[in-house]
């Protein structure tokens, strides 16, 4: 079973994950809001997979960071290239994008 004080931490993550991603208005905040979502999310899988002594969930684990990591350097590359153009990095500002 999980640790109720890792499950406790785990929903406190996502929780102030969830609240970067509602209420800010910065791009690099919301992108700091999904990575602490989805290390919460990794923490309730290791511990999970550690308590059943299960490699294939440490396994998926991994293949989750590997996401993450890969969404963190698209996800800043697109705030540098909007930056680059002169646009701030702010959801307002992206409504050219709109089509």
């Amino acid at each position: 079973a999980v640790s109720p004080i890792l499950f406790a931490l785990s929903c406190g993550l996502f929780v102030l994950g969830v609240a970067f991603l509602v209420l800010r208005r910065q791009l690099v905040a919301m992108v700091i809001g999904l990575e602490l979502m989805i290390n919460a999310a990794n923490v309730i899988i290791v511990s999970a997979a550690l308590a059943q002594g299960d490699p294939e969930g440490l396994a998926g684990a991994l293949l989750v960071i590997a996401a993450a990591a890969a969404e963190v350097v698209v996800g800043l590359s697109l705030i540098l290239a909007l930056s680059r153009e002169g646009v701030e990095p702010e959801t307002s500002e992206l409504e050219m994008l709109q089509g």
